[in-house]
């Protein structure tokens, strides 16, 4: 597998790493303290294509494959991880989700606004009490009629105020069962349909957390993603992208803690030299190099695989792990080489620190990933 960048790529690259330093940096922090999810930075996004990477040119998307994908996520979340997250959120789950399922009447009506990020899209599945055990939920939705009726509420879910467009997945049948589940296209204004509290969180804070709530909420039958009952395995195969896209989403927030640590490392003088001569420290950058390659290359490898349409669920559960725990290591350690500042507010490794550790949550924590690897591997 060659993984260079290709010329794509390499344009791609440059195009996000130009817009981020110069529409994303400046803000960040502000954006970050004030947990402002500014809407105005998707829209710019959109408009250089990157809301709609994988979205066919038909639809209005780029119509680029998922190594262009990780490139866009990595290299926006080298400067701004939440920036990062919602791009990813908005890419590989709603609009992935009814790239991947819909019908074409759904895909002609609801693609081509959000991949120019006319619309911003947001995806429900976790609700209070069933995190992890997805099967467990307790939203529903009954038909009545040329109607669904949807009754309950899904939290920890991005842009839940901000978003246009919510993919759904609700029980429409006993709970425990895999075909008990059906997605559903929800379009904000709808009545009954609102956004509740808003989370206050660690890291992230620039990307939007709150509570989707519905209230005998009557969604039309032609908003339905697929047949009944198939919502559960429609989810299971798009949380094997999205675990690519939170692999990339990690592998950013890892380079950029790399990277300002080793700029500060050479910097830094302590007992009349830089401290990167300091084997302490120049070890440090080396494991820290070490694992953001290894990261790369398994996130790229379940790149590879998606794009040539072969079963990826291992692997991009293998690089979603691996990524995601690297991400929350070398932040870490770019925080100890930086010292005391590195605990402030003044420098970016303490803003990379907190935002790292949703990388190890966020589409399956790494317990999740483990055991969808280890039933994998004792499948044979």
């Amino acid at each position: 597998m060659d993984f260079n960048y290709t010329e794509n790529q390499s344009l791609i690259a440059q195009m996000a790493r130009d817009f981020a330093e110069k529409h994303i940096r400046p803000d960040l922090m502000k954006w970050d303290e004030s947990q402002e999810f500014p809407v105005h930075i998707f829209k710019q996004l959109g408009e250089l294509g990157m809301m709609g990477v994988l979205v066919p040119t038909e639809y209005g998307g780029s119509g680029f494959g998922y190594h262009e994908y990780i490139t866009v996520i990595t290299e926006i979340a080298k400067v701004c991880g939440s920036i990062g997250l919602s791009v990813a959120a908005h890419n590989s789950l709603c609009t992935g989700h009814i790239l991947a399922f819909g019908n074409e009447e759904q895909k002609k009506k609801y693609l081509p606004k959000l991949a120019t990020a006319e619309h911003i899209g947001a995806w429900g599945l976790t609700e209070h009490n069933t995190g992890s055990d997805a099967g467990g939920m307790n939203t529903t939705a009954v038909e009545d009629g040329d109607f669904y009726v949807l009754n309950g509420a899904k939290n920890f879910i991005t842009h839940a105020v901000s978003g246009d467009v919510a993919v759904v997945i609700v029980r429409t049948g006993e709970k425990g069962d895999s075909h008990g589940m059906s997605a559903f296209i929800v379009e904000k204004g709808t009545p009954g349909f609102t956004s509740g509290k808003k989370e206050d969180k660690m890291g992230m804070r620039a990307s939007e957390t709150a509570e989707l709530i519905f209230s005998d909420c009557r969604i039309p039958k032609e908003n339905l993603l697929g047949k009944v009952g198939d919502g559960f395995p429609q989810s299971m195969k798009v949380l094997d992208g999205g675990r690519i896209s939170i692999a990339a989403l990690s592998l950013g927030i890892a380079k950029g803690s790399y990277l300002a640590a080793k700029k500060y490392a050479k910097e830094r003088h302590q007992f009349g030299q830089a401290i990167s001569n300091f084997q302490a420290i120049a070890f440090k950058l080396s494991d820290m190099a070490t694992d953001i390659e290894a990261s790369e290359l398994l996130t790229h490898q379940a790149a590879d695989m998606k794009n040539k349409g072969l079963k990826m669920t291992k692997e991009s559960a293998i690089a979603k792990y691996k990524a995601s725990e690297v991400c929350v290591a070398v932040a870490n350690e770019a925080v100890q080489i930086f010292g005391g500042y590195g605990y402030t507010k003044e420098f970016p490794v303490e803003k990379f620190y907190r935002d790292s550790k949703l990388c190890t949550i966020g589409e399956g924590t790494s317990e999740i990933q483990k055991l969808v690897i280890s039933r994998d591997i004792f499948k044979s």
